[in-house]
């Protein structure tokens, strides 16, 4: 492992510093808000995570012994946000970056389960930005460069005008020339954030003693919306290697970061695509699901990397309820599409006519306990697990078992 020094230097009652490495998009940087807390509760199963989590003040936990270093942006500016692990440590986006916000990710509950697990400190370095693609902006440097696939370029060939997102054959040079100016770059400020830190971790913990080390004893992946949906990166729709190049790509991002950190061993968690549950059976998230498990079974990975999936996280019931808020939505777009179907197809309808209409068809298919339940639990969109704590509390806790597993097999 990285940086541990010897019994024969240290004190015969240091133990070295356990470092973890969290990184990927957004639901990886947490879109969950602490006002769904109390929904952690209502869930007999779950209502010691939220023990955990807050204590009897009703403020949220300050861990004793895990700090976070968090290196994330707003845009095109990348901020770290040091401290001891607590809520907060979440998505920035409209925060005041010199301090932990209102969202949590998976870090909170996974900082807290190892802070329980050891009497060394831990230390959690995370990096994560949101809408960024494994096959570009965090692709590895043994991926090689990005190479559009021989579908695309066919389909792009019979549509020289464009369609549908395909761009027109004077915009091909440029989206090309785009892929391979952005091909590496979250790779490389992870990578350079984690070294930055590990260099001096007395910039995260004060108290940290040089002379007990460091080891690096995890890194947990959670990343996939921005893969699963590109179209033109992978073309096989409904074949069912359609995603066999994320596959490829992860296997390659595992070498590569145990390769930078000198640490060939290092246990690494693959947090699943769960977005929809275990109830969405869509070909594109099955078949994308077993790509991101699949480096787990590869014979090389036996024993050091472990899929965790997280769709059985997933709340159902405030998911029926945002499938309902579709609808109202969809509803909307009907009227002021005038669709032949529905109400305001003549495009008499007044702009006042058309929100009655909605905000009546609204109470009549999401009730008033829908509309209490989820505010109660919910924060965010579908794509971001309904920005619900309690998947997140889940996720966290999860990961950490699959981590301590793999060092526990060690």
């Amino acid at each position: 492992m990285v940086a541990v020094l010897s019994l024969a230097i240290c004190p015969a009652d240091a133990k070295p510093l356990k470092v973890f490495i969290l990184a990927g998009q957004s639901n990886m940087e947490g879109p969950a808000d602490i006002s769904t807390f109390d929904y952690i509760g209502d869930d007999p199963a779950t209502a010691p995570l939220l023990k955990m989590m807050r204590g009897t003040d009703g403020k949220a936990t300050t861990a004793d012994g895990a700090w976070i270093s968090y290196h994330t942006g707003v845009g095109e500016k990348n901020f770290t946000l040091n401290g001891k692990l607590t809520a907060g440590y979440g998505s920035m986006w409209g925060a005041d970056p010199t301090k932990p916000g209102t969202k949590v990710g998976p870090e909170f509950t996974f900082g807290l389960a190892m802070d329980a697990a050891f009497d060394e400190p831990i230390l959690i370095i995370k990096a994560a930005w949101g809408g960024k693609s494994l096959h570009t902006d965090f692709r590895p440097p043994s991926a090689g460069a990005f190479v559009i696939p021989k579908e695309t370029q066919d389909m792009w060939d019979k549509h020289p005008q464009g369609a549908h997102g395909i761009p027109k054959a004077e915009e091909r040079a440029k989206w090309n020339a785009d892929k391979v100016a952005a091909t590496g770059i979250y790779y490389r400020l992870m990578i350079e954030h984690v070294k930055k830190v590990l260099a001096d971790p007395k910039q995260v913990i004060p108290e940290y003693d040089a002379k007990q080390g460091y080891e690096i004893a995890g890194f947990v992946w959670l990343q996939g919306w921005n893969d699963m949906v590109d179209g033109q990166v992978y073309p096989k729709h409904n074949q069912p290697d359609r995603f066999a190049s994320y596959t490829q790509n992860l296997a390659h991002f595992i070498r590569d970061v145990r390769k930078d950190f000198k640490a060939p061993k290092m246990p690494f968690v693959i947090g699943v695509m769960g977005v929809g549950g275990l109830k969405d059976q869509s070909h594109s998230m099955v078949t994308f699901r077993q790509a991101m498990a699949a480096p787990a079974d590869m014979p090389e990975f036996s024993g050091n990397v472990i899929a965790v999936q997280t769709a059985p996280f997933w709340s159902d019931e405030l998911g029926e309820i945002d499938l309902k808020r579709a609808q109202v939505r969809q509803m909307g777009h009907y009227l002021r599409s005038k669709h032949k179907d529905y109400a305001n197809a003549d495009g008499q309808m007044t702009d006042m006519q058309m929100k009655e209409f909605e905000k009546k068809y609204e109470s009549e298919i999401i009730s008033e306990a829908n509309v209490a339940l989820w505010k109660r639990g919910a924060s965010n969109a579908g794509y971001h697990y309904l920005g619900c704590a309690k998947t997140f509390a889940l996720m966290g806790k999860n990961f950490a078992e699959a981590n301590l597993k793999l060092l526990k097999s060690k």
